[in-house]
Order: C-alpha cells, then structure tokens, then sequence
C-alpha cells in the first residue's frame, strides 16, 4: 500500500502535543493548519505520480543492468532491415508566423489533419553508424521537409549505448549518467523462472539532455525488453515506446516504435504521432574477433558503412505503387485524408487550367514566399543546381560587444559532371550595420580529382579594412601606460583580394594547398586637391610618407596534417568525416615584389594546433594554439594573417566562438608582427545552472571558454566567458583582463532556431 506524501508531510510537520486527527482539535488549530498545509496538498494532488512512493531498486538489480547494458551496447556489430514508417500530423493551433521557421513544413489553409509514409533500408554498422537509403514517400503534405517529419535521430538509437539520439540524450542504463536519475521499483511481472522489472526512471534535475519514462527489464540476463521515454529537444516534447524483438536475432534490436511529437512555438500547436516498424533481414554479431572493418588494409575507410541516403531518380511517390509497399494497411480515416488531398490537387489543376495567367501570378508570390522563409533550390536543367539560404533568417544574424550587427546571405552552386567531378560556387553577401560595411565575397572551386581532392580554387572579394606597417612604428614609441588606439590616427585601407589555389590529399590525412594570393588596397576618401588652395590628402598622405594605393603578390602554401582521418568514398568522391586527433597547421607566404606590380615584400609564418575531444557523447573540450609572425619587411607591407585574423559577419556558434577573443578591438589583429595565442572551451550541459535546471530547462549545453593572447601592449591579454546554449539562440557573456588587470565586459549572441 503506497503512501502519499501530502499524509506524510502532514504527520511530519504537526506538533507532537497535537492530535493530528482533524475531528477531534479546536477550531483554530483546525483552520490554522488546514490553511498551511492546503498549498502542499493541492501540489501533491497534482504531482500524485511522482510523490507516491515506490521501493528503492537494490544495487545489485542496479549494476546488473549497468553491466550488462555496457556489453550489449556492442554486441550487434551489423544488421539491414526493412522499415515502415507512418505518421498522422494534426495542426491544433497555426498562425502565419510558422511560415517564418526555417525548415519547417508548408501547411495549407483550412487543412489541420495530415499523413506521411516512407519506405527504407536501414543499415547499421558498430559503433553508432546509421543509414537509411529512402526507397518510397507517400505523403498529403505539399512539401513532406520538416522538423517533425524528420523523425530519423529517433529511430538510430542503440538503448544500451551511453547517450541516445547521437549525443543529445543521456542514456538513464549507462552508469556515468546514473548519477542524473532515480531508479524505483515500479512492478514485478512474469513467472519466477522469468521475471521481468518495471523500473521506473525520474530525472534528478530538469534538463534537455535527459528523459523520464520507465523500462522493463528481463532477470538474469538483464536485456531490455520494452522502454519509454518522454523529454524535450529542440522544441519538440516527445513520448517514444520501444519494443524489442523476442528470442533470437531480434532481441537486442527493437522491432516497433510508437512516437508522439508535440511542437509549440509563437502561438503554433502541432503533434505528430507515428508507428515505426522493422523487418530485419540480417544480423551479424560480435564475436569477440577483431571488427570487420580494422582487417581492411586501410582501416581508415567506412565505404563499406556508408550508403547513398536517397536516390532521387529511382524515390518512388506514386501513390498507387506505394500502395502495394504497404506492410500495415491505412485506417479508414487516413483513407480519406489522401482522397482528400487528391481532391484538393484535381481542384487546383482546375483552377490552374482556367486561368493560367493568374495562376503564373500566384505561383511567383508563393514561390517568393518560400525564398524568403525557407532554404531553397534552383534547378537549372543542364547546368546544375542552385541551393540558398532564406533571405529572412535570423540564423544569418548576430550581435557580439567587438563587431555590433551583422547579417549575412549565402548561395550555393553545384554542377556534378561525369567521374564524380564537381563544380562549386559559393558567392556571399553580409553587412555590418555597426560600422556600415558591406562584404561580398565569392568561391568557386573544380574538384577534378575527387579520390584524392584534388582541386582548383578561386577566392575573390574585400576584407576587412587595414592600416599599413608605418602604424606599427608608432605603436612602439607608445608606451604601455598611456597607450590608447582612440588617440592614434589611423589611414585604414580598404582591400579587395584574389586567391588561386591548387589543393590535393596525396595521401590519407595530409592536406597541401598552394597557390599564389594577391591584394589590391586603397584609401577610400576624395585625394583631390582642395578648392581653397589647401593641401590636398593625398599630399598629406605623402608627408606621412603613405601612398593612397598598395598592391602585393604572394606565392602561398598551406598545409595540414590530421593523423587518423576516417573518411567514405561516395562514388569516385572522398569524403573525411572526422578524426580523435590534433589537427596540425603550417601556412607559409612570401610577397614578392615587383611582380604584377606589387609593392611589398614580405614573409608570413603561422602554426596552428587545434582538437575538439569526445569526453563523453555530452561532454566536450576543445582547444587551439598557435603563433605566426611576419618576418623580412621591405618597404609598407600589411600585417594580415590568416590564423589569427576577425570576421565581421556572422559565422555561426560553433564555427568561431571557442577559438577566437570575442572583445578583442579588431585594430589589435593588426598591430604586430607576431602572436602567440592559445583558446581553451569546454561544453557540458550541467555546469553552473544544475539547481535552476527545473526553471531553465530549455538549456541544452552550457559552455566555459579561456583564451591567452601574447603581444605588444597586451602582454598578457587573458578573455574568460560563460555561455549557453538554447534550440532558440545562444548568448555568451565575456571578460577580458590586460596585464592582470580589468578592461572590458561585452557579449555574443547568434540565434540558432533549427539551425543546421
């Protein structure tokens, strides 16, 4: 017999002295602690699931199934199946503003209820390698892309392995996340030779990265028999129920899956629930002889794991030949949504038919509708593809205390010719509303090697705007103690730069690009002469000993080594995919001058080092070290790095936060002819906030960043911050510290809505 809390409380709480039997006490004593205890029983009341008590799971159950979870983790090394996917949208609430979400789904008016179906091969290879081929799409949805359609980070999930959902989840049957739960006892079912727990799984704090639910448990062996879970990621609530096979192959896999997906944002309301159902058709185990893939002459190479995810040509949508795939038969009511649909299609070809010049029209706004709230594609038959980000998307968009504003536009061209040879332009578009700059830039790249990456490379476009070298002399004669930038006058030169490059992989790891990179920089101000006879700027600039223009000429190499790259090959095409070690960075230039009319002379070295290590599937350090100088100046050269240098516009969170100083005046990235820096950030989701995790559960990583910065006036520059990050945006708050002591406070912040 349970015991409810609010009678325990109460029990608690009450004078000895007094009768705790309501009946039999004064009035006063009744009304006095009727009135105090009435808030606690109303929460009890409703929160009676949580508050019941439950028996406490023995350790012995406990690590039993620790134990065995970390083995079968890894005990399917390989399996293909068949999987049926069927899912009911229902729109309970919409309002214009969900066109606005980038990637979201295009819903039609008047319409709340929908379907969508897909038929796929999934291939699974040890440790954690997904792919899902997409053989068939049936769908009421004019356009089937969209976060709760997109249901494929539920359904490549290992329940033994320590995270779930990638790394999104702490797993509740891994002991290193067991700290975050409670375990309780909830039933015990089945025979005595087979018994089965119920235990019932409580997050210890509110959190994104964890789940409640319960799981049954099968004794003696201690294999997952069924689990549920329910939780909140990236605006999404979801409930999951799993079942897994019997006996056999099946039993470690999961053979159903039932989802429930609640979205709510800005006034919209929409639930998704799906059924998911596998048909296994082969599974390898491991068998403790070394993995399949570590006996191939290049262990390096996943090929083997790595399958086209869906090949448009042969995608089946036809909904008639989709019929016929269908393992689970439509429900009367989903019936009628496709016939529906198909009413809605012959009405609107209709309309199309009778008035073709209206509807021309209306398919222009509609699909200048899409441009701007969705990313986009434009297929130019026979020449390629056009893919752009949305011209409204907040994504673009960033604020840090050193920069201000900014936002910025992408395109993006490809054409595949035969061989796997491919054609890639890049052009971008940004603007600094702080300091009214516009940056355009564009690159275009020929990969005609594709097995070895070989490539040739094009870069145009303006940087930032610089001072010359004879700055740096007056940065020496400053002294440290009234040094300020505020009192300096600068000439900042605009710059407008080509790059050519050749770059090739010669072998696994190893990474050499050379080519030449060339500058044109100029004062952009009025050098004609002055109307009242007095000097004109550019016979000021002259005195200084300044030119209005600057040109140079650098043949350029850069290389990077990153031992242990594992990489696929789709078709002819080398595709890396990542590495647990070091990246090792050496890049080298020397201006020449006198060529194609360049004015300087120069040599530029940089090194750079830089890791991002895997602590656990949540918990993640990253560092960068690094140091470059410029050496063997002749005449006014341009310091300008290429390691250690500041974008004005927005690059994204993880692009560029961990590795640079956020408060950093851009001036300083200028002012030296060498650097040393190193940036340290560490990512967890439970650091600091883990008592207010209960009011701030929409917290999904908080991050912990340093930095060091070694040069001229700054000796040291030391940047600590403090970040968090949200499905909605992330912001960070920075201090930075010269010579040990204050000097400025400021903060970034990105907006990061379904941002991929």
């Amino acid at each position: 017999m349970y015991l409810e809390w609010n009678e325990k409380l109460f029990i608690y709480i009450c004078p000895k002295n007094i009768n705790v039997e309501i009946i039999g006490m004064k009035r006063y004593w009744a009304m006095l602690w009727v009135f105090l205890l009435f808030p606690f029983c109303i929460h009890a009341e409703g929160n009676k699931d949580k508050y019941v008590y439950r028996p406490t799971l023995s350790d012995t159950v406990l690590q039993s199934i620790f134990q065995f979870s970390s083995f079968y983790s890894q005990v399917v090394d390989e399996y293909k199946a068949d999987l049926y996917m069927k899912g009911r949208l229902k729109v309970h609430k919409s309002n214009k503003l969900v066109r606005y979400i980038p990637s979201m789904f295009r819903l039609e008016d008047g319409v709340n209820d929908y379907v969508i179906e897909s038929v796929s091969e999934m291939h699974y290879t040890a440790p954690d390698i997904y792919n899902r081929k997409v053989k068939a799409v049936s769908s009421t949805l004019r356009r089937n892309r969209g976060q709760l359609t997109d249901l494929t980070d539920f359904l490549n999930m290992n329940v033994y392995s320590s995270s779930i959902m990638g790394d999104k989840l702490l797993s509740p049957l891994n002991k290193g996340a067991s700290k975050y739960y409670t375990y309780q006892l909830d039933s015990v079912a089945g025979p005595s030779d087979s018994l089965c727990y119920r235990i019932r799984i409580v997050p210890k704090y509110e959190g994104t990265q964890l789940v409640s639910g319960y799981v049954w448990v099968s004794d003696q062996i201690w294999s997952i028999r069924e689990i549920y879970m329910e939780g909140k990621f990236d605006m999404i609530e979801f409930k999951m129920r799993s079942v897994m096979g019997e006996e056999g192959d099946e039993e470690f896999l999961p053979v159903q899956s039932d989802l429930n997906l609640v979205f709510k944002f800005m006034g919209n309301h929409l639930e998704m629930n799906s059924i998911a159902r596998m048909k296994y058709k082969k599974v390898l185990f491991y068998t403790g002889k070394e993995r399949r893939r570590s006996q191939k002459k290049h262990h390096h190479d996943l090929t083997e794991f790595y399958e086209l995810t869906c090949d448009t040509s042969q995608l089946i949508t036809d909904k008639e030949l989709f019929a016929s795939m269908r393992p689970i038969p439509l429900s009367a009511e989903e019936d009628s949504l496709y016939g529906g649909y198909k009413q809605r299609e012959q009405a609107a070809k209709i309309r199309k038919e009778e008035s073709q010049k209206k509807e021309k029209s209306a398919v222009f706004w509609g699909q200048l509708g899409d441009m701007l709230v969705s990313n986009y594609n434009v297929n130019l038959a026979g020449l390629g593809s056009v893919r752009c980000s949305p011209l409204i998307n907040p994504v673009m968009l960033s604020y840090s205390h050193s920069r201000g504003v900014s936002y910025k536009q992408r395109f993006k061209y490809n054409k595949l010719f035969p061989n796997d040879r491919l054609l890639k332009i890049t052009p971008q578009i940004g603007y600094n509303f702080t300091r009214k700059e516009l940056y355009v830039k564009a690159d275009l790249e020929y990969q005609y090697w594709p097995q070895k990456l070989g490539a040739f490379a094009v870069s145009v476009g303006n940087g930032n705007r610089i001072y010359s070298s004879i700055v740096l002399d007056k940065l020496k004669e400053q002294p440290d103690s009234t040094f300020r930038f505020n009192d300096l006058e600068l000439d900042y030169f605009k710059d407008v730069y080509l790059n050519v490059f050749h770059t090739l992989e010669p072998v696994n790891c190893l990474f050499i690009k050379a080519g030449v990179s060339m500058h044109w920089r100029y004062l952009g101000i009025d050098l004609s002469p002055k109307v009242d006879g007095t000097l004109s700027y550019e016979n000021v600039l002259k005195a200084k000993g300044i030119s209005s223009e600057y040109n140079s000429f650098a043949p350029r190499i850069r290389i990077e080594w990153t031992p242990g790259m594992y990489y696929y090959m789709n078709g002819k095409r080398k595709m890396n995919v990542g590495s647990n070690m070091p990246t090792f960075i050496f890049d080298y230039e020397r201006g020449l001058k006198g060529v194609f009319g360049s004015t300087d002379e120069h040599e530029r070295f940089e090194f750079d080092i830089q890791q991002k290590i895997e602590l656990s599937r949540i918990r993640t350090l990253a560092y960068r070290v690094g140091g470059g100088m410029f050496t063997r100046m002749d005449n006014v050269y341009f310091v300008d790095f290429v390691n250690f240098s500041r974008s004005n516009l927005p690059e994204g969170w993880n692009d560029e936060i961990g590795g640079t100083f956020q408060l950093l005046d851009r001036r300083w990235y200028n002012s030296s002819r060498q650097y040393w820096r190193a940036n340290v950030s560490y990512e967890s989701p439970f650091i600091l906030l883990r008592p207010l995790n209960r009011w701030l559960g929409m917290i999904q990583q908080e991050r912990l960043y340093g930095g060091v910065l070694v040069m001229p006036h700054l000796n040291p520059y030391v940047e600590l911050g403090y970040g968090i990050g949200t499905h909605v945006f992330d912001v960070g708050a920075f201090v930075s510290f010269v010579k040990g002591k204050y000097d400025t406070v400021g903060f970034k912040f990105t907006f990061e809505l379904f941002n991929d």
